[in-house]
C-alpha cells in the first residue's frame, strides 16, 4: 500500500546574493531558462514523481510566487488531496515571521494533523534538478528509517562548502558537519562526501515530536538542530541523490546535476548549462518535463535574424539581429542590427536597434536606447547597472518605455 504523502515546500527565501533580481521577487520566483521560475524545478519533481499534495510555504517579497502559482500551478481534480495551495506566514504561534525551516514547518504543524499523512517531505525551493522522489519515499521504507536527508556526493576538496552528513556503510546517518575544514568522506570513497540537498522525508510522528522539541529549545532549523537531533534514534538515513534514476536521461548530460542558484555567476552559468548540442542539464526530456509557466501569446517570430546556440522564448519578435549563446525569454523585441552574446534577456525587454550586449542579464520590463552598449566597458557600465564581482552586468526590472542605456558616444 501506498504511503500517505504531504509535501512541504519551503520557498521563502530572500535570496539576497542574487541582487539586484531579487530587489523585487523571492528567489524561487527568480526567472530562469527560456520559460521557467526557479520553483518551477521542484513543483516539477514533485508531479512527475506523483505527490500532489503540496503546501507552498511562501515569506520574503512574495507577491511575484504568488502570482505565477496560481496562473499556472492551480491543479484542477475532483480529488482533495490533489492541490497546489500557497501558504504564507499565519504567525498562529505569536507575532514572528518564520524564524528558520523548522520553524516554518512548526508554525503549519495544523496542516499536517489534518491531512494525516504517513511520510511528510520537506523540500527546498532554490535548486535546479531532477529527481524522482518516489525512489527517495522507497528507500526510506525499505530502511525503516524515522527520517531520511537526500545527499549529493561532491569532491572532497570542494566539501567544506556544503553542510556534510557522515554516513557508516549502511547509509545510516552517523553525524552532521557545517562546512568543515576537515570533511568526513563517503564510506568506502575518501575522495568524495556527501553534501546534504536540505530535502528531508519524515515520518509524520517523528517530525511533529522533533519540531516541538526544537521549539522548546528555540532552535528553528533542520540542519542546524532537527537532523542532528534525530542522530540518536540510528534510524536516520542518507538517501545517495546519485543513485536517482530519471527515465530520458542522456549519457551526455552531467551525472546527478544539481545547483543552488543562489549567486549571479552560479544563476548565469545555470542558465548556459541549458544551452547546447549536449548540454550539461537537457530541459527537454518528454519522459519528466519541467512544467512551465503557461502562455497565450503567438509563437516566435524571426526576420533575417541570426540565431547560434540560444533558447528564444514565445512572442520574441527578433528583426536582422545576431543571437549567440543567450537566452532570449517571452514578449522580447530585439531590433536590427542588435547583437547580444552570452546574455540573458527576461521576458517583454526591448533592444533598440544597433544595441550590443555581452554577458548581461537583463530583467523585465526593459526599454534599451538604440546603439546601447552594455558588457564592454567597465567605466561606463556604471553609471548604468549594477556590476557583480565576476564580472556579470545586471540591469534591474524596469519599467515599460523607460530606458535604462545611454547611447555610444
Amino acid at each position: 500500500m501506498n504511503p500517505r504523502i504531504l509535501a512541504f515546500i519551503l520557498a521563502g527565501g530572500k535570496g539576497e546574493r542574487l541582487f539586484p533580481l531579487t530587489v523585487e521577487r523571492s528567489k524561487p520566483s527568480v526567472p530562469i531558462g527560456g520559460r521557467y521560475r526557479v520553483v518551477d524545478f521542484v513543483l516539477s519533481n514533485f508531479m512527475n514523481s506523483k505527490i500532489f499534495s503540496i503546501y507552498l510555504l511562501v515569506q520574503y517579497k512574495s507577491q511575484s510566487l504568488i502570482e505565477h502559482t496560481r496562473e499556472n500551478w492551480i491543479i484542477k481534480t475532483v480529488s482533495r488531496d490533489h492541490f497546489v495551495a500557497l501558504v504564507p506566514p499565519q504567525m498562529r504561534m505569536g507575532p514572528d515571521w518564520f524564524q528558520g525551516t523548522a520553524d516554518a514547518i512548526f508554525q503549519n504543524i495544523n496542516l499536517i494533523r489534518q491531512y494525516s499523512p504517513d511520510i511528510v517531505a520537506v523540500f527546498g525551493a532554490d535548486h535546479i534538478y531532477r529527481m524522482d522522489i518516489s525512489q527517495m519515499v522507497k528507500f526510506h521504507l525499505e530502511n525503516n528509517a524515522v527520517a531520511t536527508v537526500a545527499s549529493r556526493p561532491v569532491p572532497i576538496a570542494l566539501a567544506n562548502a556544503f553542510g556534510i552528513v557522515s554516513t557508516d556503510g549502511d547509509s545510516r546517518v552517523t553525524g552532521f558537519q557545517e562546512k568543515p575544514k576537515i570533511p568526513t568522506p563517503m564510506p568506502g570513497d575518501p575522495n568524495r562526501a556527501y553534501a546534504s540537498m536540505g530535502n528531508y522525508l519524515f515520518n509524520t510522528d517523528t517530525l511533529i515530536e522533533a519540531l516541538a522539541d526544537a521549539q522548546r529549545k528555540q532552535q528553528h532549523d533542520f540542519g542546524g538542530y532537527v537532523m542532528p537531533s534525530l542522530v540518536s534514534t540510528k534510524r536516520l538515513f542518507a538517501y545517495d541523490f546519485e543513485t536517482n534514476i530519471i527515465p530520458g536521461t542522456r549519457s551526455y548530460e552531467e551525472s546527478g546535476y544539481w545547483r543552488d542558484v543562489g549567486t549571479i555567476p552560479i544563476f548565469w552559468q545555470t542558465n548556459m548549462d541549458m544551452l547546447g548540442k549536449e548540454p550539461p542539464f537537457e530541459l527537454d526530456n518528454k519522459h519528466w518535463p519541467i512544467h512551465p509557466a503557461g502562455y497565450n501569446g503567438p509563437a516566435a517570430k524571426f526576420y533575417n535574424a541570426r540565431v547560434i546556440n540560444s533558447y528564444i522564448a514565445e512572442g520574441a519578435v527578433i528583426h536582422d539581429a545576431l543571437i549567440k549563446n543567450s537566452v532570449i525569454r517571452r514578449g522580447v523585441v530585439i531590433e536590427d542590427g542588435v547583437e547580444v552574446e552570452d546574455s540573458i534577456i527576461m521576458d517583454d525587454v526591448v533592444l533598440k536597434e544597433g544595441s550590443k550586449f555581452r554577458k548581461v542579464i537583463v530583467d523585465k520590463l526593459n526599454v534599451l536606447e538604440e546603439g546601447a552598449k552594455i558588457g564592454f566597458d567597465s567605466e561606463s557600465d556604471r553609471f548604468i547597472c549594477h556590476i557583480d564581482p565576476s564580472g556579470i552586468r545586471i540591469l534591474p526590472r524596469g519599467k515599460r518605455y523607460i530606458s535604462r542605456a545611454v547611447k555610444l558616444g
